[in-house]
């Protein structure tokens, strides 16, 4: 690993330690759901309580378009020797740039593709010192998305600082927010993750130079606690994986303090729930996502992922807790207070996406600290985040039982929340299909008849070369919702959501005994091309949704941009009055008191917009030089707002800082 010093890496003064206690003495409940609460952004999600909502109001919807970019930062993955490093490591790239800066006491903190880690003047983009802990240097990545991580976590005690990150290599690094340098005291520096993890340590399988353990996501720290889960192999050739459980340890001392098991051993609650003892040997079910906490209750909310394999599960019979689950444990010991499976054995990969979101609402006159889970299916789940109870009433609802897979015990019912409304489209029928001309509808009808298709929760089928192609899944298993998550607006009680109207199919086949333990797995899954090259559905194609979280009702719901040109510049729609298309991607929004900003993604002229809060209109634009898939930030310095997103610039990605001229 390396360290780079730049100039005014070391600051430690009396002025700095006081502005360290003075970001950290708003109440706990404070940082945890009612945005930054300063001109800083201490956490992922602006706080622990992930509303991405920053209270800076120095840029306006009135002023939106005076934007300049106040400086860049490139990505120092330009800096690394490629050649040199894929003589061992092919898989290494540089682009998947979806790191959100922290801004605390006066500097930025990011992380990059390959997990490099910087420190940042916040007025000129100047690096203050760099870290590379080499995590290309132990294997390939075991994630099929390559390296890339989100983010990173900040903890002081008023004295120390340190930022702490979980890597693709499966370690977790403490180092010193001033230096740069590892943290002696915390285990020498990192802890490895994998000790003490079931069939995953490195000394004990031989895992051909890949590490079967890695983080993507950003831990959360609450007190001296920070914590942490892990993802493993994305596309799993047998049943015996690791479980990532979640674990909690002293940010002091890198000492492990807990472990919630995220697929309960013998005895523990919800075991029963793995029948013919599948807990033994199934993996997977970790947080691959990010996590939220509440200070002030001392609990940190876990959207828990998908068991092996994750659209077959004739190997693991029962409900499966806590798969596809949120669930709150207490911060300083990983005990259970609180549980919700949102999918009874999950076949759909439909497990939560994003942190949840904490937000305080009243319901017909009752105060609710309420805790609000999207989902790729479409659903927002709402609990009273202190009690699990949830807000609104949801039903067991009977769901398809046909079509099954040889093994399969398919799940009866599923829990469908009766409030808020479905904020995204839901199984799929004919009349969903693209009907821009007639010609096309009867096309895109014929390509329907070689899939399964039919309601939300429709089981996956068997992929048959020259038959059946597979179940369309509708949301795709890609969401409806996703990471990008939403972000709350902590005064009015109205959640944004960016999502996607997309469909997949899992192509699940039979193997060969002799090659895997799974009888049926997933091996790719997809999308499938509609008629003349068009989408399969009709627009739109992305939205943004707003619901008042106070009433359980959608407020609005608009495309994301009127453009599509992937689509309005097909021949077979030449000349036609086209709707609005929603082609602008699924980004990541940034709140503010008077507007919503995210990007648009459009090939030939990437945006970032500025939307009215009230109705979702579109109140100006200004064009980024490349498209942005990571969630834009807001800090203040010296007196002024910046807005800041990272761009996929070539040949390396970068940093983009935006504000109002002086």
């Amino acid at each position: 690993m390396r360290v780079t010093i730049r100039k005014n890496a070391i600051q430690c003064s009396l002025a700095s330690s006081l502005a360290i206690l003075i970001v950290f003495s708003f109440t706990p409940n404070a940082i945890a759901q009612y945005g930054t609460g300063s001109g800083d952004w201490p956490s992922y999600g602006g706080d622990t309580g992930s509303t991405k909502y920053s209270p800076l109001d120095q840029i306006t919807p009135a002023n939106f378009e005076q934007l300049e970019v106040a400086w860049t930062w490139t990505s120092i993955d330009g800096d690394l020797d490629l050649d040199a490093i894929h003589e061992f490591n092919e898989t290494v790239r540089i682009n998947n740039f979806q790191g959100t800066p922290l801004m605390v006491n006066g500097t930025l903190y990011i992380i990059t593709s390959v997990n490099q880690i910087a420190a940042l003047d916040p007025a000129t983009g100047e690096a203050r010192w760099t870290f590379n802990p080499e995590v290309y240097v132990g294997g390939l990545f075991v994630n099929n998305l390559g390296y890339h991580n989100r983010g990173l976590a900040y903890w002081s005690d008023g004295y120390d600082e340190r930022i702490i990150a979980g890597l693709n290599d499966g370690y977790l690094i403490s180092i010193d927010a001033n230096t740069g340098i590892p943290d002696p005291a915390f285990n020498g520096g990192k802890v490895d993750l994998t000790l003490g993890l079931p069939r995953a340590e490195r000394d004990v399988l031989d895992w051909t130079g890949a590490q079967p353990v890695g983080v993507v996501s950003p831990p959360i720290v609450v007190g001296d606690i920070v914590v942490t889960s892990s993802i493993t192999q994305a596309r799993p050739i047998n049943r015996e994986r690791p479980p990532m459980w979640v674990r909690g340890y002293n940010i002091r001392t890198g000492e492990h303090v807990w472990d919630f098991h995220t697929i309960p051993l013998a005895g523990e609650y919800g075991v029963d729930t793995w029948e013919e003892e599948s807990w033994r040997r199934t993996g997977n079910s970790g947080v691959w996502s990010m996590m939220s906490a509440d200070p002030e209750l001392g609990l940190v909310y876990l959207p828990i992922d998908a068991p092996t394999d994750d659209f077959y599960g004739g190997n693991r019979p029962g409900d499966n807790l806590f798969s596809q689950s949120v669930v709150a444990v207490d911060a300083q010991t990983g005990e259970r207070r609180w549980h919700f499976q949102m999918i009874h054995h999950g076949l759909w990969d439909y497990d939560p996406p994003a942190a949840p979101n904490l937000i305080d609402i009243t319901v017909e006159g009752r105060e609710i600290k309420a805790l609000a889970q999207v989902t790729k299916q479409g659903f927002v789940y709402t609990f009273d985040r202190e009690t699990g109870e949830p807000v609104w009433v949801i039903e067991e609802r009977e769901v398809p039982q046909e079509p099954v897979i040889p093994g399969e015990r398919l799940s009866s019912t599923q829990p469908i929340p009766t409030k808020p409304p479905a904020f995204e489209k839901q199984g799929l029928a004919v009349n969903d299909l693209v009907d821009f001309t007639p010609e096309l509808r009867a096309e895109a009808e014929e390509i329907l008849q070689n899939y399964t298709y039919g309601p939300l929760f429709t089981p996956p089928s068997l992929s048959v070369p020259g038959s059946n192609r597979g179940t369309i899944l509708r949301p795709s298993a890609g969401g409806g919702a996703n990471w990008m998550g939403a972000a709350v607006d902590p005064v009015t009680g109205i959640m944004y959501i960016p999502s996607s109207d997309s469909i997949s199919v899992p192509v699940v086949v039979e193997t060969n005994p002799d090659e895997s333990t799974l009888r049926f797995r997933r091996i790719s899954y997809g999308g499938t091309r509609g008629p003349q090259g068009l989408p399969l559905l009709k627009p739109p194609y992305s939205t943004i949704t707003a619901i008042d979280m106070n009433r359980g009702e959608i407020v609005w719901q608009v495309p994301n941009g009127d453009r599509a040109p992937n689509v309005e510049n097909n021949p077979a729609l030449e000349g036609l009055d086209l709707p609005p298309l929603g082609g602008g991607g699924r980004n990541p929004i940034l709140a503010t008191p008077t507007m919503l900003v995210h990007a648009q993604n459009y090939q030939d002229g990437p945006l970032m917009v500025a939307r009215d809060k009230a109705t979702g209109t579109e109140l100006g634009a200004i064009i980024m030089p490349a498209r942005a898939i990571a969630a834009p930030m807001s800090y203040e310095h010296e007196g002024k707002q910046y807005i800041v997103v990272a761009v996929l610039t070539e040949p390396a990605p970068r940093l983009f800082a935006w504000a109002l001229p002086d």
